[in-house]
């Protein structure tokens, strides 16, 4: 069994965060060619588990579209938004208060070779903590992230944005997932390119009418994320 480095970050600006998963991302990297003569997994690797609440701001992964973002520069530094193109998957999406972000950085060596795995079981930590709270997460076929649906199963709401980058089989970004979040910010985008009419994005907070405890959610999270990947995770400050 794996051992992951948990951190909250707390409130921290998009640059920073990003700058500090890179400088873990590389470590991880280098502690792998350092040791390449070994087997994955016969050695103590730094995983890291990073949660972190943003600024506003909006990320563009290296498939989406700048059509996408509907505010000029000038609207945005009205709104103190910021704008990252970043090298992720996926389309534009946003971070910002009220939102859990989680960086996990995983050498996959050490768990599974899988990226549809590992993107399904970043779903799956976000469905078990949806149902925590009486809410039934749900998988879209044609899309990644976790929904919830309408009664008639007509429509969907996104509560989790997922997207993620691997190098050398080391993971970088991770997921988005609305807790408390004021959802007027994706007025000004298409979230991760999505426009179908049944389709839009939702928080925790509007599904069960009342803000949630940030840190009951978090808890949950990790207490799942340990589950799904089969991990210790080991908290340090």
């Amino acid at each position: 069994m794996q051992t992951v480095q948990f951190q909250d970050l707390g409130r921290m600006d998009y640059q920073a965060a990003w700058d500090f998963q890179t400088s873990l991302h590389r470590s991880l990297v280098d502690k792998k060619l350092n040791n390449k003569q070994l087997q994955p997994g016969s050695y103590e690797q730094d995983h890291r588990l990073l949660l972190v609440e943003h600024p506003p701001v909006y990320t563009l992964g290296k498939s989406g579209s700048i059509d996408h973002l509907l505010l000029s520069e000038a609207e945005m530094a009205e709104r103190g938004i910021q704008f990252f193109p970043i090298n992720r998957g996926g389309d534009i999406t946003f971070h910002g208060p009220g939102q859990i972000v989680g960086y996990p950085i995983l050498d996959l060596d050490c768990f599974f070779t899988d990226v549809h795995r590992y993107v399904r079981s970043i779903e799956e930590v976000m469905i078990r903590t949806l149902a925590e709270y009486g809410i039934e997460g749900r998988r879209i076929k044609e899309y990644t992230g976790v929904w919830i649906a309408n009664e008639e199963e007509t429509a969907f709401r996104k509560i989790c944005a997922i997207g993620v980058h691997l190098s050398r089989w080391v993971t970088l970004h991770g997921w988005a997932f609305n807790a408390n979040t004021p959802l007027e910010y994706f007025d000004y985008i298409v979230p991760c390119g999505i426009d179908d009419a049944d389709k839009s994005v939702t928080s925790l907070a509007r599904e069960l009418g009342h803000p949630v405890d940030m840190q009951a959610v978090k808890d949950k999270m990790k207490r799942h994320f340990a589950d799904i990947f089969e991990c210790t995770l080991h908290d340090i400050a």
